[in-house]
């Protein structure tokens, strides 16, 4: 069986992505959500953009964002995926693809069965589900270093591809690769040194591990 695919999210300077393309991950995220230690503005993504472009796949985060701001990082970035990680309901996440004509990918927090269960509510509207650990309210919404019960999805068979995200790092990936059988992981917090830090030897170390689980 081949290993997952994998994506460093949250990369924010030109050597933290060329470590992710020199690992061989499959995508770079980056992160427009202002809040965020690891937030790029316009004249970053565009440079970090074009250093990306046909060599790792870009998708950009987002968190209730609105058509303006997608539109606007789409361009800088050249983004090849939309990756909603707020509240954006079905609805508004089959707007997005319609709109924008890239395949998105929606975050759902988790921290019970019922949390996954909700997938099923984006047949429809996302081409990617990814499973994140639910964050206490009043935080921000991913990239805090937490996981859930990876057990939860042990016998998961969904209607969509699905990814896993929340707490991930170099020491755990193969476990819960093992243990999901999921088919794509997404790092960000577990590859850094510090908040918004990216550690070029953590993201070496995630991918091998990530690939020999």
């Amino acid at each position: 069986m081949p290993g997952p695919t994998i994506k460093i999210c949250g990369i924010s300077t030109a050597p933290a992505l060329e470590a992710t393309i020199r690992a061989r991950a499959d995508h770079v995220g980056f992160n427009f959500f202002p809040p965020s230690p690891r937030f790029v503005d316009a004249r970053q993504v565009a440079e970090l953009g074009q250093r990306a472009a046909g060599r790792i796949a870009r998708v950009g985060v987002f968190v209730d964002a609105g058509d303006t701001a997608i539109g606007e990082a789409v361009a800088a970035a050249g983004l090849d995926a939309v990756q909603l990680h707020g509240e954006e309901t079905p609805e508004r996440a089959a707007q997005i693809r319609a709109r924008f004509g890239l395949p998105v990918w929606k975050a759902l927090p988790v921290a019970s069965a019922s949390d996954i269960a909700r997938a099923d509510l984006y047949r429809d509207a996302a081409d990617l589900i990814l499973f994140d650990a639910k964050t206490p309210k009043g935080t921000l919404s991913g990239g805090m270093g937490l996981s859930f019960d990876w057990s939860l999805l042990t016998a998961y068979r969904g209607p969509l591809a699905w990814g896993l995200a929340g707490g991930l790092t170099p020491a755990n990936v193969d476990e819960a690769v093992r243990l999901t059988g999921v088919s794509m992981v997404d790092t960000s917090s577990g590859v850094e040194s510090a908040p918004g830090v990216k550690d070029v030897d953590k993201i070496a170390a995630f991918c091998k591990a990530a690939r020999l689980s």
